[in-house]
């Protein structure tokens, strides 16, 4: 068992990889760089080492030590132990879970590896919000969706609040970024899917009606959170698919979409 290490100074070394969590900028340049990421609070540090992610350390207040033995028990990794007042100041904010993991990231897949036997998968262009990616990831976790493609511009699935707005789900979906969009809609499409741009469209049909194609492989491709997709997307795209709006609205948050999207093309469903 590892043994629980005091640490009653914040700008002990051994505390670094938790430093400045609130500032965006650092984290998205560091994180990736130096190969790690935050899990925060119980549930999405457990999901993180079932998914088998590596851990490199946890820094824990009192009150999680014993919510928390079996997992201490388990690892190799130190156990940094502190306050929870110099947990706010090596982060920045009240950690108000007071349990925390740096995570050791994995490479990211290639795409040819997410592909086969996959149903149904989910591309989202250039979503820059931590938070809808977060939730994006959710849905389709709970959605059933196979595998998720973000293009390079999209925001960090594995940041800090992405990984907690998704409840832990970013680490047991399967996804990967696309090297060459929106070229990859080709490839996409030489793998057997039809790719639907969820969109405003003249020539959109309804998501009830994509759902009643009952296509055996499915690609739903989501746009920015502002302008959509983009219309090179719009023209590659095999279909424009629209979800029905009353009162006059013309569109739903990106997440929410997609919720909505993954439900209604569920491959269960579009079989009974």
């Amino acid at each position: 068992m590892t043994d629980l290490i005091p640490v009653d100074d914040p700008a002990d070394p051994r505390l670094a990889d938790y430093t400045g969590l609130t500032d965006v900028e650092l984290r998205r340049r560091r994180e990736p760089a130096e190969g790690l990421f935050i899990a925060e609070g119980e549930k999405v540090i457990r999901r993180a080492v079932e998914a088998g992610y590596g851990m490199r350390s946890m820094m824990l207040t009192a009150k999680w030590t014993g919510v928390m033995a079996d997992l201490i028990g388990a690892t190799d990794a130190p156990v940094h132990l502190v306050t929870p007042e110099v947990a706010e100041q090596v982060t920045g904010y009240h950690v108000h879970r007071g349990a925390l993991a740096s995570m050791e990231r994995e490479p990211l897949r290639d795409v040819a590896e997410l592909l086969p036997g996959a149903r149904r998968v989910a591309v989202f262009e250039d979503i820059v919000d931590h938070a809808n990616i977060g939730a994006a990831f959710r849905n389709a976790a709970a959605l059933g969706v196979d595998a998720v493609l973000l293009t390079p511009r999209c925001a960090d699935p594995l940041y800090r609040r992405s990984v907690k707005v998704s409840m832990g789900t970013v680490l047991q979906v399967p996804w990967t970024r696309l090297a060459s969009w929106p070229a990859d809609v080709d490839r996409l499409r030489d793998a057997g899917f039809t790719v639907a741009a969820l969109c405003l469209s003249d020539r959109a049909v309804t998501l009830d009606e994509l759902a009643a194609r009952r296509d055996e492989r499915l690609a739903l491709v989501f746009g920015t959170e502002g302008d959509g997709l983009s219309p090179r997307v719009l023209a590659a795209a095999d279909l424009h698919v629209t979800i029905p709006m009353a009162r006059n609205v013309d569109s739903l948050n990106v997440a929410a979409a997609s919720a909505v999207a993954f439900y209604a093309t569920r491959p269960d469903a579009q079989r009974a």
